[in-house]
């Protein structure tokens, strides 16, 4: 099962492809929602706001079963734009990611084949110039005891080097836990099979 996915971490430099005068500049830019890929769109829109063209295309989710991505080609030929941008987040394997590619027309039409050609390289440029990192799959568990069962608990998170990225440690305690994926079955039966200790699994 995999239970890593690749991401970058701060956006790309930018950079700047050239065909018969025509400048293509790439951005690439870490996401998390639609909304954040539409705020950095309009940011670069008023920033080259003499340009012809702003082209994205944009990916969000962790694994291929909730992939989800919108290519656009904003004016330009159909498919010659946004599908190659997000050509290039498939081939690097990125996700979580926008990548936006801002055309200032040079007077020489390029045609379906030298757009393609364009669109992709400053796409490409922008994520070999990008910060990509690969990070886990997570599963988020609360476990939850009392005070007493604390020992019992603690002693199962060291043994196993897990995550705590929250707890409340008063008379009725709980513990939240973020585990890999691969490990969270595992992790799971641990605490489900400890006497007088409770685990939920919580939504993603």
């Amino acid at each position: 099962m995999k239970d890593t996915y690749q991401s970058i971490t701060k956006p790309s430099p930018e950079v700047l492809f050239k065909d018969r005068n025509s400048k293509f500049f790439g951005y690439a830019f870490p996401i998390k929602s639609e909304e954040e890929a539409n705020e950095h769109i309009e940011e670069l829109k008023s920033k080259h706001h003499k340009a012809r063209h702003w082209c994205y295309a944009w990916q969000l989710g962790k694994s291929e079963q909730d992939y989800h991505y919108r290519a656009n080609d904003d004016g330009e030929p159909s498919n010659s734009a946004g599908m190659p941008i997000y050509g290039q987040i498939q081939s690097f394997d990125v996700t979580n990611i926008l990548i936006v590619v801002v055309r200032y027309f040079g007077g020489v039409k390029l045609g379906v084949g030298g757009l393609i050609n364009a669109y992709k390289t400053a796409a490409q440029m922008a994520l070999e110039q990008s910060d990509i990192i690969k990070r886990t799959i997570d599963e988020i568990f609360v476990v939850k005891f009392d005070y007493p069962e604390m020992n019992k608990v603690m002693q199962v998170i060291k043994q196993n080097n897990l995550n705590v990225i929250d707890q409340k440690l008063e008379i009725d305690c709980k513990i939240y836990l973020s585990v890999r994926k691969k490990d969270a079955e595992q992790i799971y039966s641990k605490f489900d099979n400890t006497y007088k200790v409770e685990i939920t699994k919580l939504k993603g």
